[in-house]
Order: structure tokens, then sequence, then C-alpha cells
């Protein structure tokens, strides 16, 4: 079998080195009482510390002590001290050959290690068979294979025989999931496959490539695209069953590798493997173009409501003339009317000299049409719509096979009735609600009613999507709820940080509430309330004052003075031989590490600076487009991004500059706008907010120590608030957060409870604070001064009997079985009162109360969101600075583009933090060296978001980076 590169020269020290740290010499290397007595059957200092530290090493790293190999002065210190020995010791141990041996086999006796041969190898190979296919990454199985062979003391063998062996499992798991993927299919089904690289489609592309090319649009003819696609796909009838045993990680890697090639290449590979490859992306792709048919049909709901509302809006600017002339003749007609008043001769009289009485009626009638059109609905226009609608209704009920719960099956029957093109019964109503708004456009004079119930059904089929209460099967963003959520007994296995029983969690808050309105109220009787006053029961909110000391800013600008003008290519390659994460970039298929660094880091700083890989490639004297298209291709993949960004914030984290700004245990968030073309697709939406101009969103976490540990592209149009669990779930910078910030926007009643019930300390700021309520369990219990702040009485039954369920939710979302943003916004988009969405927003209210309180009485928490929200806040002038290419804006055509893009961005911007927070340790370091003084509490306002010294722009020059043997 081939044998490919498993591990980095950084990866192997990582594994099989004797440690350094100390904290790893703690945990392997103290010795029982039981090892030193074996240890003092040797006789001679040497023949001690020698025993020993082969039993050290047969532990950890779980292999033999090389002839000759140099001991780290750290762990000869450590065992020599508990010998009462002295590490030099060491120096004369094992002068005669044999001793090292004879060392060995007594070790191997007492403590029972086997030699990695014969049957063990056997032993282990089995292992490698079973746990190939299930193996994330080539490291993955190699660290796992370690971890198994020190559990059963198996003593490890050479790495290149480890790294040989798991490569070889990893090669034949890949196989036979390909045989038996390819075992299910058909000499028919095969040959439709290998169609889907022959036929041309248009003239121009193969279809298989024209498969592939699928985007969320915004009006009928994008969504009639998809149809095209998703209707082909159908009638190739390949079940998505044949994918229920094949791991999802490999099914996720095959699909990728599919939209990796061209169908050339794909021609060129062996037919297992080309057939298992086109099968994986027809199955997918089928779910995918489903959920982005169902997105696309939800944006052309919202552009037939914006264009509803637009009408409306224009209709009353056209009428501002008309009521201001009707208000007038109003006016002269009431004040003659007042002049008369008393008088019926004059009344008749005034209203001759006014506008006579046909006049008023004139007038009577004109207000009437213009109250009307005032109070006009949108949904009065809505009905508009109905022409966008009936060029691709049929089509995409036809095509999407969608399953309901019973609440929603008046709807699926009305659906069903517009995709069979029977009879519309436009009085048959029983999918509204008694008192939805539609019911009343259904009575207005001059209305197509059919239109109209084409159109309410096809509007409420997007609600039901957005809820869950209609879904898709095998769907990955539009899937039933139900079998998403974890089940009650794993849930309660899971370790939650929330209680298990409701009483406990309402006995605390209860109790904490208590106490807490108490201590408010004191506060106020008091007049000492640190940030505002209650009166009357308004709140009225102070602003808090700034604490940044005057001296702090000479330090900042004396020691970025002492930082040396950089390249930006130079930084790159520097932060790289610290934190080695261009290792994080491996092949698609292989998983081999990228030999090509430089072009490796190429692609990197063009998807930072927003250049793009032409631009780069005429900036750069190292590759031309093609080479960084390749490496891009097949290197630079999601996940690529997310371990590289995490290994450099770890490394970041060991700098001693950093326990200046704080111990990564709170962390802010917010949205920074980034403009797009026009012409791009994916989620170039438009935000009033920031211009006339379309958009989309980076939503980011920063770290108290600056480290922008995650960040998400989310359309400009949405609310950010679902997004905050996101970044704190998706890695383990995250799950170390304690305390988590954000702007106003940032807070709902779902985040706050499911912040809390993850064990999280909300702190949002909250614009509008003196218009929320506090809202308790019981009323009576309110002190008086606070009685006119108190909200809607909180309902602990509904709390109670949805407990199970919220279980449910709060697991799901720590499983990362469903990201918390998608769930969280199915609850929230719920057009009726669902139970879990109600037991949440309660839970919430609860949470958010006690939240209030604590704000207003401690000026230490609000300073601590406010220092952490600028520091995220800082972080939009660094990435704006970053952003330099193509004018500034995102010009990525697909959702993946800008995904890149912006992930780059964040990488670069991570690798900039981290060498600046370097530099800053050295300048402070030479400072100090030079007599002055750096005091710890100025150094907490310094912020390595710098760049003035840094040359991000000309040619990109690379200095000669030291080949590691991968």
């Amino acid at each position: 079998m081939a044998h490919r590169a498993v591990l980095t020269a950084r990866q192997r020290a990582a594994l099989f080195h004797l440690p350094t740290d100390e904290a790893l010499i703690l945990r392997h290397y103290a010795l029982s009482d039981e090892d030193i007595d074996f240890i003092r059957t040797r006789r001679r200092p040497e023949n001690l510390i020698g025993f020993a530290l082969q039993l050290c090493a047969l532990r950890y790293p779980g292999r033999l002590l090389r002839p000759g190999e140099i001991i780290p002065k750290e762990m000869s210190d450590f065992i020599a001290a508990q010998l009462g020995v002295k590490p030099d010791d060491l120096l004369h141990y094992a002068e005669r050959e044999n001793t090292r041996h004879e060392h060995l086999e007594v070790l191997r006796k007492i403590y029972r290690y086997e030699m990695f041969k014969g049957k063990r190898v056997k032993q282990m190979r089995a292992w490698l068979d079973q746990n190939a296919e299930g193996a994330q990454s080539s490291e993955g199985l190699v660290r796992a294979f370690v971890q198994e062979c020190r559990g059963r003391h198996i003593i490890l063998p050479g790495t290149t025989v480890m790294e040989r062996m798991c490569a070889d499992a990893l090669v034949a798991a890949e196989r036979r999931i390909e045989t038996r993927i390819t075992a299910c299919l058909d000499r028919a089904m095969r040959a439709r496959l290998d169609g889907l690289l022959n036929e041309e489609e248009e003239g121009q592309t193969t279809t298989f490539v024209w498969l592939r090319q699928f985007e969320p649009g915004k009006n009928s003819a994008d969504i009639n695209r998809l149809l095209d696609r998703l209707e082909f796909l159908k009638a190739i009838a390949l079940a998505p069953e044949i994918m229920d045993d094949i791991p999802a990680h490999r099914v996720t890697r095959l699909r990728r590798q599919g939209e990796r090639y061209f169908a050339k290449g794909l021609r060129d590979i062996t037919s297992d493997r080309r057939l298992a490859i086109l099968a994986v992306c027809v199955v997918e792709w089928s779910a995918a173009i489903a959920d982005t048919v169902v997105e696309t049909h939800d944006r052309i709901v919202g552009s037939v409501w914006r264009d509803a509302k637009r009408i409306c809006d224009a209709r009353v600017t056209e009428a501002q003339a008309d009521v201001a002339k009707t208000l007038a003749g109003f006016e002269t007609l009431g004040s003659n009317l007042l002049m008369a008043k008393g008088d019926d001769a004059a009344l008749a009289n005034a209203v001759d000299s006014s506008c006579g009485w046909s006049g008023l009626e004139s007038l009577v009638a004109q207000a009437t049409q213009l109250q009307a059109t005032v109070k006009a609905d949108t949904l009065a226009h809505v009905s508009k719509g109905f022409h966008r609608f009936k060029r691709y209704a049929r089509r995409m009920l036809n095509a999407l096979d969608m399953t309901c719960a019973s609440v929603a099956q008046p709807l699926i029957t009305a659906a069903q009735i517009i995709r069979d093109k029977q009879d519309i019964p436009a009085t048959s109503l029983t999918f509204l609600q008694p008192r939805s708004k539609w019911r009343p456009q259904f009575r207005a004079p001059d209305i197509d009613q059919e239109r109209l119930w084409v159109v309410a059904v096809l509007c409420h089929l997007r609600d039901a999507f957005r809820s869950g209460d209609i879904w898709l099967p095998h769907s990955r963003r539009h899937a039933d709820m139900k079998q998403a959520l974890v089940s009650i007994d794993a849930a309660r296995a899971m370790g939650l940080s929330m209680p298990l029983e409701p009483e406990i969690w309402m006995a605390d808050r209860k109790r904490r509430l208590e106490e807490g309105l108490k201590r408010l109220a004191k506060a106020v009787r008091s007049k000492t309330l640190p940030s505002g006053v209650i009166e009357d029961g308004v709140l009225r909110v102070s602003r808090l004052d700034a604490d940044v000391p005057e001296e702090a800013g000479d330090l900042v600008l004396d020691l970025y003075r002492r930082l040396p003008e950089t390249r930006i290519t130079d930084i790159l390659t520097e932060v790289d031989k610290d934190t080695g994460f261009t290792e994080a970039f491996t092949h698609l298929h292989t998983g081999a590490p990228c030999r090509d660094k430089i072009g490796l880091l190429n692609v990197l700083l063009a998807e930072g600076l927003n250049l793009g890989l032409s631009k780069m490639a005429n900036a750069t004297n190292t590759h031309d487009f093609i080479q960084l298209s390749r490496l891009s291709r097949w290197h630079v993949e999601s996940e690529g991004m997310a371990r590289a960004l995490a290994m450099v914030i770890d490394a970041q984290t060991h700098l001693p500059m950093t326990k200046f700004w704080g111990v990564g245990k709170t962390a802010s968030s917010d949205g920074q706008f980034f403009p797009t073309t026009r012409q791009g697709e994916a989620m170039n939406l438009i935000n009033a907010k920031y211009g006339n101009e379309p958009g989309i969103k980076a939503y980011t976490h920063v770290s108290d120590q600056y480290a922008p540990f995650a960040t998400q592209v989310i359309p400009a149009t949405v609310s950010e608030a679902p997004y905050i669990l996101d970044g704190l779930l998706m890695n383990e910078a995250g799950r170390k957060i304690k305390e988590q910030y954000a702007d106003t926007g940032g807070f709902t009643d779902l985040v706050f409870a499911a912040t809390s019930l993850l064990g999280y300390h909300f702190h949002p700021r909250i614009r509008d604070l003196s218009s929320k309520r506090l809202h308790v369990f019981d009323l009576r219990a309110v002190p008086k001064e606070l009685k006119g702040l108190t909200g809607d009485k909180i309902r602990e039954a509904k709390i109670v009997e949805n407990w199970p369920d919220v279980l449910r939710c709060i697991a799901t979302m720590l499983s990362g079985r469903m990201q918390p943003s998608h769930l969280l916004k199915k609850l929230a988009a719920r057009p009726r009162q669902h139970d879990l969405a109600l037991a949440l927003r309660e839970i919430g209210r609860v949470e958010r109360t006690l939240f209030i309180i604590e704000w207003l009485l401690d000026t230490d928490m609000q300073r601590r969101a406010h220092i952490g929200l600028n520091k995220g806040e800082a972080h939009h002038a660094l990435k704006g600075a970053l952003r330099i290419g193509r004018q500034r804006e995102i010009r990525d055509r697909t959702t993946e583009g800008q995904h890149f893009r912006i992930a780059g961005l964040n990488l670069l911007t991570a690798i900039i933090i981290y060498w600046n927070s370097k530099q800053l340790g050295n300048a402070v370091a030479r400072r100090q060296r030079a007599g002055l003084d750096c005091p710890p509490e100025l150094l907490a306002h310094i912020s390595p978001l710098g760049w003035a010294h840094i040359i991000l722009t000309g040619e990109y020059r690379w200095r000669k980076i030291e080949a590691q043997n991968p």
C-alpha cells in the first residue's frame, strides 16, 4: 500500500520527545513509594537515576531511551530530587553496554511491559482496522494509537513504523468505505453516475460541474435554476440510505473532494473511488440544494413583503398634499363653525361660506379615502407578489419532500392543492390562525381571493420552515427538530452545569431574586445606587466615567516606537516558526501536511488582505496563479483555518505580555459590516443602518487577551443575538470563557436563558435599560421602591412542565449536533406559542432580571463589560486596515468564498496580534533593562492591535523557510 506522510517534525516532537514542561513532568514522573522501593534495589547512584529514567520513559512518552539520547535537564533534576541523588550521576550510567538492557528486562517483568512484536503487532493492527474509519485526521489516529499502546503497556516501536502502520490503516479504511458505497450501486446507477462526467450542460461544462454550482438566490429565475439541478438529482434516484453506515466526517471529506475535482481529474482515478465520490456528491448536493431552495424562497417572500411596504409608504407620501389640503379645508370649516357657535342660521352660513354642503361631502369622502390610505396594512399589497410565486411554486412544492407536525397539516394540504393545480378553495382558511391578520384581507372588496390564498399559503410555508413545523428529511438546515435534539437520557448523562430537576433551579433563583431585590431597594432608599437613580418608579441610568490613567498613553507610544518596522511576509514566517500553524492545512485527500509553505502563506495572505489569488500571483515572485489556486483548492479548508487559528491563539496565551490583559476567561462579541458588490450572490443584503449598499457581517468573539478565537459570516440584516453561543461552543477557547459581553443588539431572553443554563455569565450592554422590566415569582414580595419597575410574573408551571425539553435543548447545543444559532432562531421564529420557547423565555426573564439588578449595583461589572466591548471594537479598526484589496469590498460571489475571505482576515489578525504581543513583551524587557518603570496597571491598557509599523503593501517577498520533513 502507498505510504503517506502522517506527522510533521513538530507533531513528532510533541508525541515522542521527553517533556520539559513542568506540568507534564509532574503529571507523569512523580514516583510512588513502590516505584522508589524497586528503584533502590539498584545500588550505585548512576544506576538509580538511569533505572528511574528508563521507567519514566516507558510510562511517557511510552518508548525506549535511545543510546546517547540527551535527557532534558528539567526531567533529570526532578527525578534525581526524588531519589536523593545528583543529576550529574547520570553521566556514568550504562558505561557497561549490557546494563541498560538488563535494567530494561527487569522493568518489563516488574511493570509488565511488552515489546512491539509478534502477537502485539497483530493486536494493534486489528485495533487500527477498527478505529481507522472513525479517525478524524492522520495525526489523530497516531495519537490514539500511542495512547492505546500506553494503556496496554506495549512499548512504542519506531516513529516510522507507527506512521507506516497508521498510513496503511487509513488507506485501507478509505478503500473499504469506497467499496461499501459502490457495492450499493447497480450497473444502471453506475452508468448514470459516470454519465455526469461525460455529458455537457448548455455546451459549456460537464453536468457534474454544473450541479455543484449553486448558491441561494433572490428571485424566481434563481430558484428555477436551483430546481433544475434538484430535479435532475432526484431523477437519478439514488437513495440517501447508502450513507447510513458511513461516518459523517468521511462523507463530508468525500463531498469536499468532489467539489475540488474537475471532471477530467475524476475520470483519472480508480473506479471505486470515483463512484463513491460521485454517489456522495449526488446525495449531499440533493439535500444541500433543497435547503438552498427553501432559503431562496425565504428571500423571495421577504422581498415581496418589502415591496408591499414600499407601496404603502409611497402611497402615504403621495397623499401628503391631499392630506394637507383636506386638513386646511377642515380647519377653515372648523374655525367658521366655532365663530358661529350658538346661532343655527350662522352655522348654516358658516358651512356655505367655507366650502358648501357639497364641498363638505367631498371633504368627508376625501378624508375617508386618505384615512384608508394612511392606515393601509402591508398585507393589502402582498398579493402583488403572486406573479413571482407563480413562476416556481408548483415546481418547488413538487421537488421538496416535505414532512410536518400535526399543527402544520392544514398548511401542507393547502400546499398540495397548489402543487397539484386543483381548484383553489379561497374560502377555506384552516391553515390560518383564528386571529390571523390575513383573514380580514379575504373579506376586503375588490380582492382576488385565489391569488391572495396562494400568496398566503407560500408566506406561511416560509414561516413554517423557519420554525421547524415543516421539515425536509436528510436536510442539514431544515431537519426534524425532535430528531435533532439529544434524548433526555443522554442529556442527563452529559454532566450539564444546570440542575437536572427544575425545583433545584427554581429555589436557587427565588433566593437570589429575593436577595437582589432587597439590596437594590436598600440602595434606592439610601440614595446610594452607584449607576443611577429610581424616582417615581422611573429608572435613570448615569454614564460610566472613563478609567484610563493619563500615563498609559505615553507608555503605549514609547513601547510601539521600540517595535521594529517589519514586512507582513516576515511576520507570517516568524509566527509560523513559533507556532507551526501551517501544519494545520493538510491535503484534503491524503491528509498530508502542505510541503509548499511559502505558497500556502501566499494563499493565506491573499485571503487575509482581500487581494484574491490573481492579484497575489502578480505581487509575489514565488508562485503563479495556477500554483496558488491548486494549493487553495486542496489545502485550505474551514477545519484547517479553525485549527490554525486555535494554534496561534493557544501560543499567544503563553506569551508573558498577555497576563497583563487577562487570563482568557472573559470575551466580547460584535458584528462588523463589510460591503459587497451588488453582483454577488450568497448573503449580499442591504441593511439601511450601513447605507444603501449590500454587504455581510463578520460576527467575531474576542477574548480578554485580544485573541479573536471565533468568527462567522452572517447576513447583514439578521439579529446578532443567536450567534453568541456559536462562538463560545465551537472551539476550546470559547469553552474556557466564563463571562461573555455583547452589545445591545446581542441579547434576547432566549440568549439569556441559554447562556445561563450552559454556565456562562452573560453581560450585555443594554441601550434602553431604563425601559426594561423586572420579572419576579411573587409580585407581592416586591419592595415598594421597585413596584414601578416590575413587569409580568414568572410562570413557574411553564418552566417545570418543559424542563425535560429544556435539558434536551441545552444538551443539543453542547453536543454540537445542531448549531445553537440555528436552534435559537427556530425557537424564536415559531409563529405559534411553542411550549419550549415559552419556557426558555421565562427562564431568560429571570436571568435578565438578576443581571439588571447586579448591573445597577456593581460598577465593576459595568467597567469590565465596557473594557471587553472596547477590545472587540478596536479589532474592527485593525481588520479595516488589513482589508486593502479590491477597494475594501468583499467581491466573492459564493458563500464559501466570503467565508474564506473573512476567516483568512481573522487568522491574519490573530497572527499580527501574536507577533505584536511577543514584540511588546520584548520591548517591555528592553525598557526595564534600561532602568525605566513599566507598572503592571499601565501595561493592562496597552493593546497588541497596532499596525503602523507593519508594511502591508508592495511586493510580497519571502525569506527562505527551513524545510521540515513532514
